[in-house]
């Protein structure tokens, strides 16, 4: 097995089986928050005993172990064809360890091959950048809270929501509501204001990648993501839809520039699995750092 191969699985195994530290931060401010007694004190407590025995067992943390979506930053001349094999590889002993469900299905016959490996998947973005070690984030995406994303075009007369930031809060509360606890929350939102129908939806998957305590640099969308948590968390949804106090434990808002004929939302939603996880390699390709 190559150090790269080797690299990319350890990165799998963590990210399937351990919660990153800020991630189960907020979890346990969330449960602080619910009322002793009630539905959503108990669901945000057993949401807490399942991150404990699935980090100390190194088992999913969840039974769909989601998407596989890599996020690469390399040096130029980064050998593209080599990681996508290695990844490939990574994944594929994943699946036969456990750490991956066999989830991935032809799309027009639903057979599986049971490698968790086809077209699309995983998928891997790779973008240059001039530095000489090797950034992978990876992100584990489940099919519930990926149905329940959702995408506007403004203005959208039905939510009375104009081409504005007013009218991107319309749109994010709408996502909640229609969500109720479909996409098992609390969950974390990502948000792209503007691009096409596709780079949106793309855009919006990388604010996942984000820490959950970061500030977003424009102070607008930062005062806009603090609001919309505090009043997602006024719906009285709460987790899984049970009722209560936490809904959300964070939304993370990109901006692309648009067409002026398009002004789309794209939002989508992370469940409180949120599986995603980071490397730097070094040029040897072995992890010199873990960024969550």
């Amino acid at each position: 097995m190559s150090k790269l191969q080797e690299s990319l699985l350890e990165l799998v195994r963590r990210t399937s089986t351990e919660l990153p530290v800020d991630v189960v931060a907020s979890l346990e401010r969330g449960r602080a928050t619910e009322a002793e007694g009630t539905a959503g004190a108990y669901a945000m407590g057993v949401i807490q005993d399942n991150i404990a025995l699935a980090r100390t067992a190194s088992a999913p943390l969840c039974q769909d172990t989601g998407s596989v979506l890599f996020f690469v930053h390399g040096p130029v001349g980064l050998d593209t064809i080599a990681f996508r094999e290695a990844a490939e590889s990574a994944v594929r002993l994943a699946t036969e360890k456990g750490w991956l469900r066999q989830n991935s299905v032809d799309s027009l016959t639903g057979a599986n091959a049971g490698t968790n490996l086809g077209p699309g998947h995983p998928y891997i973005h790779f973008e240059a950048w001039r530095d000489d070690a090797v950034d992978v984030r990876l992100m584990l995406k489940g099919g519930g809270c990926e149905n329940v994303g959702a995408q506007y075009a403004l203005p959208d007369t039905a939510l009375g929501a104009g081409r504005d930031l007013a009218g991107v809060r319309r749109c994010v509360l709408d996502a909640v509501v229609q969500a109720q606890g479909k996409g098992c929350g609390p969950g974390i939102l990502g948000v792209c204001v503007g691009g096409d129908r596709a780079t949106g939806y793309a855009a919006s998957k990388e604010q996942l990648l984000r820490r959950m305590d970061d500030a977003n640099p424009n102070p607008e969308l930062d005062r806009l993501e603090k609001s919309l948590v505090e009043e997602a968390n006024g719906l009285g949804i709460g987790p899984m839809g049970f009722g209560g106090t936490t809904t959300l434990l964070g939304v993370k808002i990109g901006v692309l520039n648009r067409l002026p004929a398009s002004y789309f939302v794209s939002v989508s939603y992370m469940c409180w699995a949120h599986r995603r996880q980071g490397v730097v390699l070094d040029a040897d390709r072995a992890i010199r750092e873990w960024l969550y």
